[in-house]
């Protein structure tokens, strides 16, 4: 069986965080390590937004009272609020053997662990696949700025809830994927931060977002089930990721050249209002 480098980082910054997949990323396409999963937290809570998101679309001041952490994802997709989740990402060559060239296959292979994941803990988890007018409709977005408001294609739902947010970057020939896998998530705090033309849509795009988002331990709740712990949680998804890849995760550390890489790009990327207030 083919060995992938595990790597669990701990809590790290929202500067840190984004450097250490971009450094990954280099070191790997550099052919310095292997594919590599690295599981994450966030210290302090953290709200992401995607590459392309306008930064206006988030309350700076807001962000700042609330003691949260501020920082711009090299991947697409909207607003996340990073806090009582496990953050995984998945580093591998586009040309990696049964790597698809298309972006939404290519989620739906790395996905399928994720989704053996979920199914691990008691959920009926299942891969959306937005083929019809139905399913478009069905999990159509009210448009707010947060990530989980909708899923798109090979995204993950129970009960027709998204339960995983994930975004994917292809650079220098590898293959980055990332995401948040909820535990519990704080909707009013997360709103709280997002700027609305006014409080009627601010209320409306959140009640939208309630239908369409939920974590582990509230479905867990509703079915009277015991919550999870975070430590659960990684175990349950390091053995499942393992096995959708086909692969050994095999525990590890990162090299000298990624931290010295992963340094660099806080300093001069992840860490900047040039880049993180760039839109």
């Amino acid at each position: 069986m083919t060995a992938w480098r595990f790597i669990h980082t701990g809590d790290r910054s929202p500067a840190e965080n984004m450097a250490l997949d971009e450094a990954i990323l280099t070191a790997h396409g550099e052919g310095k390590v292997p594919p590599t999963v690295r599981f994450y937290g966030w210290n302090p809570a953290t709200l992401s937004i995607g590459y392309f998101q306008k930064a206006a679309e988030v309350d700076q001041e807001a962000v700042a009272n609330e003691g949260i952490g501020f920082v711009r994802r090299p991947t697409g997709g909207r607003a996340v609020l990073h806090d009582k989740e496990l953050t995984y990402s998945i580093i591998v060559a586009e040309d990696y053997p049964g790597i698809p060239r298309n972006v939404t296959e290519a989620y739906r292979v790395l996905s399928e662990g994720l989704l053996q994941g979920f199914r691990a803990l008691g959920l009926g988890a299942e891969m959306v696949q937005l083929a019809s007018d139905e399913e478009k409709e069905k999990y159509a977005s009210a448009g707010s700025a947060a990530c989980f408001d909708s899923p798109s294609w090979y995204e993950l739902v129970v009960e027709g809830r998204k339960v995983a947010g994930s975004a994917q970057v292809r650079q220098k020939g590898v293959v980055l994927q990332h995401g948040s896998i909820l535990l519990d998530m704080d909707t009013d705090q997360l709103f709280r931060m997002l700027r609305f033309s006014n409080e009627k849509v601010a209320d409306r795009m959140k009640q939208s977002f309630l239908k369409k988002a939920v974590a582990i331990n509230e479905l867990l709740r509703a079915q009277g089930k015991k919550e999870v712990t975070l430590r659960e949680v990684e175990e349950a998804f390091r053995r499942e990721i393992a096995l959708g890849l086909g692969v050994e995760l095999v525990e590890s550390a990162l090299t000298d050249y990624e931290i010295e890489l992963t340094n660099r790009l806080v300093q001069e990327k992840y860490g900047t209002e040039e880049w993180n207030l760039r839109r």
